[in-house]
């Protein structure tokens, strides 16, 4: 029997998330580089993030937050745009 294919959805997250994530980190004083190692992200996924071409799992939407110390604005911002059904939300990762 073959394995069941995953649907995947792709979101577009919010257009100001990207700039509200990038001032965020230019404020602390971090690369993208130094951030995504922080949050223990791959780098190219933060990236995709910041540049508006992703939408992050809760799970990175929370390890970002705390490593680009957001305001509760902003934190407000990203968690409404994060999905809880993807990447290292996944549920199926999340019983592995």
């Amino acid at each position: 029997m073959a394995p069941k294919a995953r649907i995947r959805i792709r979101r577009t997250p919010p257009a100001d998330l990207g700039p509200m994530l990038t001032a965020a980190r230019e404020r602390t004083g971090l690369t993208q580089r130094h951030a995504s190692i922080a949050a223990g992200l791959a780098r190219n996924y933060a990236c995709m993030i910041e540049g508006g071409h992703r939408t992050p799992s809760r799970v990175a939407a929370e390890r970002l937050a705390d490593v680009l110390q957001l305001t509760d604005q902003e934190r407000v911002q990203l968690y409404a745009a994060a999905v809880s059904d993807a990447g290292l939300s996944h549920p199926a990762r999340q019983a592995a």
